[in-house]
């Protein structure tokens, strides 16, 4: 099936971990060419800040503080994103979170904490944008990272996790083109990026 996207400025994008680093820039970039964005994130302060930034400029902003290991709350964010703007067109899980150490030194605690938000988060945005593209179509993108191809030393669980997505992304697009699901999925893989997510 061709997958056809509208053009940005017609489009509402749900952006995870919009209050810094890339999804920051990609939500405020998604705004100034016109598109609704829809800002979660754990920080509900920083991101009524941004919102209040990107609607003073003329844009269409809302908030929804989650965590997006909670499949629950990810569900929820998807409902607002729905019932304000009417459909969600572009889904963009980039919350994460870094681990700088040794493995053999890794708490379990930590690495499953790491875990639970960069690749179960993913999935977890995943599978209610996937609810809401089935019919009319849309664009999931998950920022993974260049570790999922070269693991770099004292980063071994963040590599692993960003492993578990590129992975899970690979057989998701593959598994929507099978059935004729009008879902665009796209991988990034970014390299270091000045960003506060250790």
């Amino acid at each position: 099936m061709s997958i056809k996207l509208k053009a940005l400025k017609d489009q509402t994008i749900v952006v995870t971990g919009a209050s810094s680093g890339i999804g920051l820039a990609t939500a405020q970039a998604a705004a100034k060419r016109g598109a609704n964005v829809v800002l979660v994130a754990r920080n509900e302060a920083v991101l009524d800040r941004i919102a209040q930034e990107i609607n003073s400029k003329g844009g269409h902003a809302i908030v929804v503080a989650a965590d997006v290991a909670d499949a629950e709350a990810v569900e929820q964010a998807a409902h607002a994103a729905a019932e304000r703007f009417g459909s969600i067109d572009t889904w963009v899980n980039d919350a994460g979170v870094g681990i700088v150490g040794r493995l053999e030194e890794t708490t379990m605690e930590d690495a499953k904490r790491l875990f639970d938000t960069n690749f179960w988060g993913a999935v977890n945005g995943c599978n209610s944008a996937i609810k809401r593209m089935k019919e009319k179509g849309g664009a999931i993108i998950n920022v993974g990272s260049v570790e999922s191809e070269v693991a770099v030393p004292l980063q071994g669980i963040y590599a692993a996790s960003k492993h578990a997505l590129k992975g899970y992304t690979e057989a998701l697009r593959v598994e929507l083109a099978d059935e004729g699901a009008p879902i665009s999925v796209t991988l990034i893989k970014p390299s270091a990026i000045n960003t506060p997510f250790m």
